[in-house]
């Protein structure tokens, strides 16, 4: 987890990086231990007044697809770039309409630990069709917590850069570093 601070710094370089004619605007970027994710927003294909949704879902779609394309070799160099400088990989999507799309972006694994109890729900999921393995159940765990539970995510994550900061000011950050003072040598001989 990083600062506010941090995340501007982070958000800042890269709208300056970005190419000016890439996005309309830098929309989101969000970062953890692995991944920095750049979202920025594009704009809508233009459609006839009253367009179905099924002709605006494949419009988008299009206009997504498109810009993928054609910007692919600036956000590998900017990509390259910042991967070199921040040590984290970098994933993209677009924002068009009302519409989310990811190109790119990390499946890290996680490692853990779950009781029979945890297991059989994830083994219910499965069994029901909406996983085909404990991988994805679990995954899908976390997609619906972090639906329904945002309220507190935010909060948590809010109390936890606190935290942050507190530390940041304890007897070991450099900020309490005892300054040098000369050694006092002299004898009263």
């Amino acid at each position: 987890m990083i600062t506010t601070e941090q995340h501007e710094k982070l958000r800042g370089w890269f709208a300056g990086r970005l190419p000016d004619d890439l996005f309309e605007n830098l929309s989101e970027l969000t970062v953890d231990r692995e991944e920095i994710t750049v979202i920025g927003r594009i704009p809508e294909p233009r459609l006839a007044e009253g367009a179905s949704d099924a002709e605006r879902k494949a419009a988008v779609g299009s206009r997504v697809q498109e810009f993928r394309e054609r910007t692919r070799d600036a956000r590998v160099a900017v990509a390259r770039e910042a991967e070199h400088r921040f040590g984290k990989k970098v994933s993209w999507g677009v924002e068009c309409g009302a519409e989310l799309a990811l190109f790119t972006h990390v499946a890290a694994p996680v490692m853990t630990r779950l009781r029979q109890p945890q297991r059989q729900v994830l083994d219910t999921l499965i069994a029901a069709g909406v996983a085909r393995s404990r991988s994805e159940a679990l995954a899908w765990c976390v997609r619906l917590v972090e639906r329904h539970a945002d309220d507190w995510l935010t909060e948590l994550r809010d109390s936890l850069e606190h935290v942050q900061r507190v530390r940041a000011q304890g007897p070991d950050s450099p900020a309490h570093e005892p300054e040098d003072t000369p050694n006092d040598n002299s004898s009263d001989d």
